[in-house]
């Protein structure tokens, strides 16, 4: 994130390279800096003439490279934008001879997404000596939380650890659909809010009282009432809350019981980031450590195992959610 602000900060004092090329498996950052360099490098009078969007399935590297050697129309500058470049991959290094001497008043912006340039390749030094390459990578689970507070942070707002929990629970590391949900947020609520799970339930839909998270702290407390009031709910709703998810779910929650059980050091500091859990839920996994015994949390996973195998109809005759969800409870408790 850091490196995505020092290029808009760049592009903002006038430093501005002559190729971009944002590449890699996180397309959120790529589209926000693309977006970016499109609504801010040219004025709005100047985009009519100047500004080319391109899309790499429709068009060759000679149809950029022509496009990128045009001069600009009344203006200082023109910019040329290749969306969805990845699919201009097998002819890339036909950019090589335009990356060596890339004309001064371009602005070339490749958009390549899920993909990465080899950075020993010619073309790759070449841009990154002439231009700009950067790379977009994935967020691990365990840091899309603070994602997701430095950037409602950014924009007036603070996040329940509950909320912020649920988020990444329903949400994954997708920044794109985390970002489109917290912009729903911010349209609704007013700034210096701090959004909590109420709010998470209702202007996102995520049940507050009846989610994998919920299961999760009812399991690890050996709340029998609670956690089968939750599977009724999940069989009732199986759209919402598939069977693949909740086992996949519960299973990472075992694991990492079972690895928490592993640790000498039960230091919060030291065991949260090992865990990838936010320390603020550690009293969870601490209860749960009370609960099931190293053995116990063994025997679990392996039933787990089982469970998500059936949940995929092998070797059970598809078996509907609710005989699963029971199935899985009954082996957790017993």
């Amino acid at each position: 994130m850091d490196e995505v602000v020092k290029i808009i900060n760049d592009i903002k004092g006038g430093n501005i390279k002559p190729i971009y090329f944002f590449m890699g498996d996180e397309p959120y950052y790529i589209d926000k800096l693309t977006e970016y360099i499109e609504q801010n490098v040219l004025q709005e009078h100047e985009r009519d003439f100047n500004q080319t969007i391109l899309y790499g399935r429709d068009i060759t590297m000679d149809d950029v490279v022509g496009s990128a050697k045009r001069y600009p129309m009344m203006a200082d500058r023109q910019v040329v934008i290749v969306r969805e470049a990845q699919d201009l991959s097998r002819t890339i290094d036909a950019l090589e001879s335009y990356a060596e001497n890339p004309q001064p008043t371009t602005v070339l912006v490749f958009a390549y997404k899920y993909k990465t340039l080899d950075k020993r390749k010619k073309v790759t030094k070449l841009i990154d000596k002439h231009g700009l390459v950067f790379e977009s990578k994935k967020l691990y689970e365990n840091q899309v939380g603070t994602w997701i507070s430095r950037v409602l942070q950014g924009k007036g707002y603070t996040i329940e650890p509950k909320a912020n929990a649920m988020l990444v629970e329903f949400l994954g590391n997708d920044l794109s659909k985390i970002s489109n949900e917290l912009t729903k947020l911010e349209i609704i609520l007013p700034k210096g809010h701090t959004i909590s799970a109420k709010d998470i339930e209702v202007n996102i839909g995520f049940s507050k009282d009846f989610n994998v998270f919920e299961l999760q702290n009812a399991l690890g407390a050996r709340n029998q009432v609670k956690a089968y009031q939750i599977a009724q709910y999940f069989a009732d709703n199986p759209k919402d809350n598939p069977m693949v998810v909740t086992t996949s779910l519960v299973f990472s929650f075992f694991v990492k019981l079972l690895k928490y059980h592993g640790i000498k050091d039960k230091n919060p500091k030291t065991v949260a980031p090992m865990l990838g859990v936010s320390p603020f839920f550690l009293k969870d996994y601490d209860l749960a450590l009370k609960n099931y015994p190293m053995r116990k949390v063994s025997a679990i996973i392996a039933a787990l195992r089982d469970i998500d195998v059936k949940s995929k109809g092998v070797g059970a005759n598809a078996l509907p959610n609710h005989d699963l969800l029971k199935e899985m409870l009954v082996k957790i408790f017993n």
